[in-house]
């Protein structure tokens, strides 16, 4: 068996490179940091106590500066108001509309958009007239034995 030293913390040692002598500045030109002690010559990054915030551009406006605060809003989105199956199968009418559910207070607004979502169930079979549908919504009034119609954003008013 050989006779190997024992590893411990007392054997590590620090590798060989790791550590660097301190930059000595301004100790005359001979040094080779004398002089501008590495800083360049002149201007701003060259003076004692120079602080940069985070994000300076050197003068230019910065781009936290340039981009727009509130985010960014398409104009193209579409905002529905939301109607739950287990609040329209409530009403005793044969059809429901957008004008009819404004009517019984279900919607805020009678020119917004209205969507009718799936939660809940339909015993009885409802004609449905909205903009639009989820896939489970649909699925629940058709098996029901009503229909689903998707009535266009402009008669919405």
């Amino acid at each position: 068996m050989e006779n190997r030293p024992q590893l411990g913390l007392h054997t590590i040692s620090v590798p060989a490179g790791s550590r660097h002598k301190k930059k000595l500045l301004g100790r005359g030109s001979s040094s080779g940091h004398g002089k501008t002690s590495s800083r360049g010559s002149k201007g701003q990054t060259s003076r004692a106590g120079r602080h940069f915030y985070l994000g300076f551009e050197g003068g230019q406006s910065p781009l936290i500066r340039r981009v727009a605060k509130r985010g960014f809003v398409s104009k193209f989105s579409k905002t529905y108001q939301v109607v739950n199956l287990d609040q329209i199968s409530g009403l005793k009418a044969p059809t429901v509309t957008p004008q009819l559910l404004w009517e019984k207070g279900m919607v805020s607004s009678r020119n917004k958009l209205v969507k009718i979502l799936g939660r809940g169930d339909v015993k009885a079979a409802l004609n449905v007239k909205a903009h639009a549908f989820s896939r489970s919504a649909e699925e629940k009034i058709k098996k029901a034995g009503g229909t689903t119609e998707v009535v266009n954003a402009i008669s919405a008013g």
